[in-house]
């Protein structure tokens, strides 16, 4: 849970003395192994405070592979855990430059510091008073003010929303169950352009949704379902796949594109779709983007003579049935150690059957396990990294 903090803690670390105790709290290890001993150091030179320095800098440190140019930040250890990635935040803010914004749940202001580089009136605001205090310090430009999500206090300007996931019993993909409800949420911006950030898990089917989807990953892993209104997309009822890279291009891929593709035999690679794509139900139009084709229709693994940019693929050396005998012997004749398993529309437990195979080599190969037609096929592959990946 983390350290709860006080407002008169925020106080003092954005005073002149609050600034220099953080200076001298950054000099120290803070590691598991030492914060026992570090953490009585600060008692000593800042009691009432030390708590709250000891986990400002931790979270600092963390964030580092989240967020960009927050090395100053406040932050709770929730709102670091909920906070959107600086490159989803980014996107999100470039398809609403231009636009006055009022994101109503904007806690410690991950949201707000992207907005604010794009939008020419950005609002935020939240119920909790000691988030809403660290945003003042996180995004000074932003307006901000303290105000239930469900009572807007702005009018005409986009709503942005990023309702908790969180609840007593852990996370929920249950809209009704979001803090704010998603159902009382829309019903309150009824008359509003909104965006919704939800998680990625969420049965946006379910939804009915009259406007886009959009799912969107970052580095291959999903982050997040967006709800667009329909004000917001030049498409009513679109689903749309947003595949960021912190360090290659970006692109989209929306259900109005090309997915015309066959199914048959395997080409040199079989590729993986990010999530992305696969969770918006967009494989085929993927495949068609990129030149690839379908193992199986009723499956997402692809195959071509090409891996797309940032995919990760697997070369193909060979393919038999699903017999564990006449696999355990093609891994042994090609020296496999390190195996991946990867499993699609076959029941098969990875964990326990890379137990079973028991490879003892020198050589990192994989397996894509999937059904092709009626029958459960084994493809024995070399697996390359996205920043390998060939075209």
């Amino acid at each position: 849970m983390g350290y709860r903090f006080s407002l008169a803690d925020i106080r003092f670390l954005r005073s002149d003395q609050g600034v220099e105790a953080l200076a001298s709290a950054a000099e120290l290890e803070l590691s598991e192994r030492s914060l026992i001993a570090d953490a009585g150091q600060l008692r000593r030179r800042w009691p009432e405070y030390a708590a709250a320095l000891a986990e400002t800098v931790r979270l600092r440190r963390k964030a580092r592979t989240k967020l960009r140019d927050a090395e100053d930040w406040l932050f709770t250890q929730d709102a670091l855990q909920q906070a959107t990635p600086t490159a989803v935040a980014r996107h999100r803010a470039v398809r609403l430059a231009g636009r006055a914004v009022h994101d109503v749940t904007c806690s410690i202001g991950a949201d707000l510091r992207e907005l604010c580089r794009e939008s020419r009136v950005v609002i935020g605001s939240d119920v909790d008073s000691v988030r809403l205090a660290m945003a003042t310090v996180n995004v000074p430009d932003a307006l901000l003010v303290r105000a239930d999500a469900l009572k807007p206090c702005s009018r005409d300007a986009v709503i942005v929303a990023d309702p908790a996931r969180r609840t007593g019993a852990g996370r929920t993909f249950d809209p009704s169950a979001l803090q704010p409800p998603l159902p009382a949420l829309m019903d309150a911006c009824a008359d509003r352009d909104v965006v919704v950030k939800c998680a990625p898990g969420l049965d946006y089917l379910k939804l009915e949704w009259s406007g886009e989807v959009e799912i969107v990953s970052l580095d291959g892993a999903v982050r997040e379902c967006a709800l667009w209104s329909p004000g917001l997309t030049e498409r009513p009822n679109q689903t749309r796949a947003t595949l960021l890279s912190s360090t290659g291009a970006s692109f989209t891929l929306t259900g109005g594109e090309p997915d015309d593709v066959p199914a048959r035999a395997p080409g040199e690679w079989i590729v993986d779709p990010d999530g992305a794509v696969v969770r918006a139900g967009l494989v085929r139009q993927y495949a068609a983007r990129f030149g690839l084709w379908q193992l199986d229709p009723r499956i997402a693994y692809l195959t071509g003579d090409i891996v797309p940019p940032g995919a990760r693929g697997h070369r193909v050396l060979t393919s038999v049935p699903l017999r564990e005998k006449q696999v355990r012997r093609e891994l042994s004749a090609r020296d496999c150690g390190s195996l991946e398993i990867l499993v699609r529309g076959v029941d098969v437990d990875p964990d326990a059957l890379r137990k079973r195979l028991k490879p003892r080599g020198s050589r990192a190969l994989s397996l894509v396990i999937t059904r092709v037609g009626s029958r459960a096929e084994v493809f024995i592959c070399e697996p390359v990294a996205a920043h390998q990946s060939t075209s």
